[in-house]
Formats: structure tokens, sequence, C-alpha cells
């Protein structure tokens, strides 16, 4: 199980180099805000470590999403990463295949994350389970679940163990990875490791609770402790 941390800002991210990926994101503009291509770029050169970075909480907009997926992946990141803020299986088709294609046809060797939301009754969008064989028809690499409505409510408060047990032998057995996130908090990793994600990302837990404040160096250390 490999630890993702979600630094805002450069500064944020010398701060979280005891993970196993640095994702880079804009908070503030939603669960999978987009930051800027210079952003990424300049973590991507701070270290060795894999970049990620989320490209937004899309609506039905593949035009658009696909030229956020190859101006992330131009800038530097080794996984790209969208979240499907709307629903139907067959819209949601169409946004992974050309979100796939726009990474994939310059970039091969980089990895395409398609999240679906834990909360998804709520915010009224694709579930997570639907979106598994559209990424692995599509070639996509890696299904995530995350919460989608940032108020505190972790995806353990919508997914029980075993929903998401399940989600990652689906995804296992369509050749995807799975990665989990959602305010999740340092009493969960006992259950995570029993669910076996092959990535767990993380931003509110390492900034002591709230994710709106910033990244602690001490407890991105303590939870990669704990997640190895």
């Amino acid at each position: 199980m490999q630890l993702l941390v979600s630094p805002r800002d450069i500064e944020e991210a010398k701060r979280s180099l005891a993970a196993d990926i640095v994702d880079v994101k804009k908070p503030d503009e939603g669960s999978l805000g987009a930051n800027f291509p210079w952003v990424i770029r300049a973590i991507k050169e701070l270290s060795t470590k894999p970049v990620s970075a989320a490209i937004g909480d899309y609506d039905f907009k593949p035009g658009g999403a696909s030229l956020a997926a190859h101006g992330a992946a131009h800038a530097g990141a080794d996984y790209i990463k969208i979240g499907l803020m709307f629903d139907g299986a067959d819209r949601a088709a169409e946004v992974i295949r050309n979100v796939v294609k726009a990474v994939k046809m310059d970039f091969p060797e980089k990895y395409v994350v398609i999240a679906g939301y834990s909360d998804h009754d709520r915010l009224g969008t694709i579930s997570p389970f639907e979106i598994t064989p559209l990424a692995a028809a599509a070639g996509a690499d890696v299904a995530m679940m995350d919460t989608g409505m940032k108020d505190g409510k972790s995806t353990f408060e919508f997914m029980t163990e075993a929903d998401l047990v399940e989600f990652t032998r689906l995804n296992r057995e369509a050749g995807l990875k799975t990665a989990l996130a959602g305010s999740l908090k340092f009493e969960d990793i006992g259950t995570l490791k029993r669910i076996d994600p092959d990535i767990i990302g993380v931003r509110g837990m390492v900034c002591g609770g709230d994710r709106a404040s910033s990244i602690r160096e001490d407890l991105v250390a303590k939870l990669a402790g704990m997640v190895r």
C-alpha cells in the first residue's frame, strides 16, 4: 500500500517527501481541484518521487477534460487524475476514453486515474463501481474512490469495509490498481491495511485534521511509518 499526499504548493510539497507519491492539487477548487502547470513542474523538479496531478471534478466536458489531462502530463505529472462529477455510464465512457487517449498518445508510460465519489448518492454522480469496467475498457490504470463533498465526512461514512474490499477486488480483476481517499483518519489505517488498496490518498489527515490548513512534515512521516 503506497501513500499519496496532496500538497497545494512547493513548500507543502517539501514537507510531503516521505510519501510514496506527491499529488498536486488546489484544495480550494474542489475535491480534485486542479493546480497550475508551473506548480506541477516545480514539484516534479523537487525530487525523484512520482508526481500525481488532479485536473478537476469534471462535469460532462470531454474536450476540456482531455486538454487538461494532456496539459498535466506535459507539465510533468506521472499520474493524471480526474473526478467524474456527473452521472451516466455512456457519458462517463466518453470522458474516460478521451482523457486516456489525450495522455497516452504522447505519454504512454504515464498513468491515468479515474475517480468516482463514495458519496455519489448525495451528489447525484456515477457510482465508482460503475466506473471500474469503463476505466478498464478505455485503458486507464487506476480507479479511485474519494469524497466529492469536502465537509469532513469520510468515505467510511458512505461505504462499508466490505464495499471497499469489493471495489478493490473488482479493480484487481479488471487489471486496474485501486486508490482510496476521502477524509481518512489515522485510526482508519488498520482497516485500510485489511482492504489492501494499492494507494491511499490523504491531505486533511496530515494537516492536523483540517484540509484547509497546512501539511505538517511530522504527520506525513508518522503516517508513512504506519502505512509501511
